[in-house]
């Protein structure tokens, strides 16, 4: 599988470092292959903090409150490669959620780029309790899959 990510910095409270890149990839690479995606792909990943999420989020789904991630799936292809969509990601949220659950700050960057890949693939846990529960089984098979364990899950 061919994978090519854009990734864009826009918040300065977190360093975007090498290895977090390779982590959120390695985390898009898992959710991909685990659901047999072979086609090249493009998936686009911004990293904000709290207000801009917040502004995002108020901005396209009229809730004005910062959250951990958002995505917004493309499904179109060009080309030959899938064009997927965005991944926004909230490192502030993603800090504190980690924090908050007793593991890694890693390990919550995988689980919420997972989570975010999934919905890009056209899952949505928000459609009822049995799809949330496919969706959570999902992430936890993947995550694991990284070598990343499962510890307390977030929505």
């Amino acid at each position: 599988m061919s994978l090519h990510i854009y990734f864009e910095d826009s918040q300065g409270k977190y360093r975007v470092n090498y290895a977090l890149k390779i982590l959120v990839r390695r985390a898009i690479e898992a959710a991909l292959s685990f659901e047999g995606v072979t086609d090249p792909s493009e998936v686009s990943v911004t990293f904000t903090d709290n207000d801009g999420i917040r502004a995002i989020n108020r901005e396209y789904r009229e809730i004005d409150a910062p959250t951990d991630v958002l995505s917004f799936p493309l499904f179109e292809t060009c080309g030959g490669t899938k064009q997927l969509g965005d991944i926004v990601l909230s490192l502030e949220k993603c800090a504190a959620q980690a924090e908050e659950f007793g593991h890694s700050f890693e390990r919550e960057c995988a689980f919420l780029t997972v989570h975010s890949t999934l919905h890009l693939l056209g899952y949505d846990h928000v459609n009822g309790e049995e799809e949330e529960q496919d969706m959570r089984q999902r992430q936890t098979a993947i995550v694991e899959k990284m070598g990343l364990g499962v510890q307390k899950e977030t929505v």
